[in-house]
């Protein structure tokens, strides 16, 4: 039996992310997949602001970037449109780009830091004690296998078979089946924009890859049928002319399924020393393209916290990930199901009202600044104790300090404590200064204000050492 830090389960983004941060701060992690190769399927499509600024902080997102197309914001039921522009990040757009390129980065990046990847393994059994978990499975040949570690954690897909073996439930409702997915070539594109528009029997979304590639994601209300049916090119083309006004010169189709949109969440993300991250953890419809990168801000949130209690740090640290993270899948729920609902409206009263009243919030700058946020994961933020500043809990700008970048400083690991311009940096802690104006901030792996104030108080050290068991702040 190998004994180890953690075992994953499930070799997605959301599993390699996680032991991507596990490998790097020093923990012995083996991630499990059943397939024996990864998925040449790309569901996924789009990577948002958020999710590239904690791929940026481990050194990730410049070869993503380059693998892909910048869609600086969409354009909703003929006219309203949602800018990515103006967001305060230095990825002020969404990232389109198939998903196999961000599960390559991800495994690759997994591989590079020590973790263990084995495909190729049922998983038939995961039971805990008050020590460790045992998990159990079988490789292609039926050989059993076993593995004890410290913790566990189930990134193995909406129909979990880690979250059904805890006996975590998973509440919700079916919401749309035959859903399309294709990728295709569009001869007489739209612009660069993300394009959604729905009519009274159906909705298309197209989604620029560059070179005339894009995906497709459409529903039409007068074909529903088994998830397995092919999709026809016929009904795509009439489905995005219907919704589009235009069939943008169809070319050829590259790639097609269906799927259905389920909205489903667990109640706890913890059970004991078994955790659930991404699809495992919650699923929504596809509006938003929210489901990926909420799994890999998942695994960024765990990660360190797992480390961190391997290294000492009290045990309640790991009850943060549901408290932080759960109402952000509730979140995500709620979000890209009203959007899924106000693209299936079916009178003409309620989608001519959709239309005016979307438009006009758009262009209401504060509520498009709080809909960007939202939509790309800026503005996400976690809770903050009573005495905490205000800014506890907050996504941390990419401040430019002595040492570069925030985000590049970043890269090396651990909490950074940032003073103020001009103070001293204390000796032997992980430390910068800011080249402008501000507060001392202590800021956690994941890119989050842990503490805020003046470093001359050492405040810093008490919240570092309940995070991380240590006072000090090492990289």
């Amino acid at each position: 039996m190998n004994h180890i830090d953690v075992v994953v389960i499930g070799a997605g983004p959301t599993g390699c992310m996680l032991a991507g941060e596990l490998a790097a701060a020093g923990r012995s992690v083996t991630v499990l997949d059943k397939r024996e190769a990864p998925s040449p399927l790309s569901r996924a499509f789009g990577v948002h602001a958020r999710t590239l600024e904690l791929l940026d902080a481990r050194g990730l997102a410049d070869e993503l970037v380059a693998s892909g197309a910048a869609s600086p914001g969409l354009k909703l039921w003929r006219g309203a449109t949602l800018n990515l522009a103006g967001l305060a990040s230095r990825f002020p757009f969404v990232l389109i780009t198939p998903q196999r390129n961000v599960d390559s980065l991800l495994e690759r990046h997994a591989r590079k830091q020590g973790a263990e990847i084995i495909r190729g393994i049922t998983v038939t059994g995961v039971q805990q004690d008050g020590d460790s978990v045992v998990v159990r499975g079988h490789d292609t040949t039926g050989r059993e296998r076993m593995f004890r570690a410290a913790y566990a954690v189930g990134a193995d897909g909406a129909h979990s078979a880690v979250r059904q073996m805890i006996g975590q439930p998973f509440p919700g409702r079916a919401v749309l089946r035959s859903i399309m997915l294709a990728d295709v070539e569009l001869r007489n594109p739209p612009e660069r924009l993300v394009t959604v528009n729905a009519v009274r029997d159906g909705f298309a979304f197209l989604a620029p890859y560059g070179d005339n590639l894009f995906r497709v994601i459409a529903w039409n209300r007068r074909h529903q049928v088994d998830d397995r049916a092919p999709v026809e090119r016929a009904e795509l083309r009439s489905i995005i002319e219907r919704a589009m006004g235009t069939d943008y010169g169809l070319g050829e189709v590259r790639w097609q399924s269906r799927f259905h949109s389920d909205e489903r969440q667990v109640p706890q993300y913890r059970t004991g020393r078994v955790f659930l991250a991404g699809d495992a953890a919650h699923v929504h419809s596809p509006a938003g393209g929210q489901g990926m990168n909420t799994g890999i801000q998942d695994a960024a949130n765990l990660g360190w916290k797992l480390a961190a209690v391997l290294g000492g740090a009290d045990d309640s640290v790991l009850d943060t990930y549901h408290a932080e993270r759960h109402p952000v899948g509730r979140l995500v729920l709620r979000t890209s199901g009203t959007t899924m609902r106000m693209m299936t409206l079916r009178p003409w009263v309620l989608r001519k009202l959709r239309n005016v009243v979307v438009a006009a919030l758009l262009r209401f700058p504060p509520a498009g600044r709080r809909i960007a946020g939202t939509f790309s994961g800026i503005g996400i933020r976690y809770g903050h104790r009573p005495g905490e500043s205000d800014l506890v809990g907050r996504r941390v700008d990419d401040i430019p300090t002595a040492a570069g970048r925030l985000y590049e400083v970043l890269r090396s690991g651990g909490f950074v404590l940032i003073t103020e311009r001009d103070a001293p940096v204390p000796d032997g802690v992980h430390a910068v200064s800011r080249l402008g104006d501000g507060p001392a901030l202590l800021v956690r792996p994941d890119g989050y204000i842990a503490w805020a104030g003046e470093s001359a108080s050492e405040g810093w050290r008490t919240v570092s050492k309940w995070w991380t068991g240590r006072a000090s702040v090492a990289a």
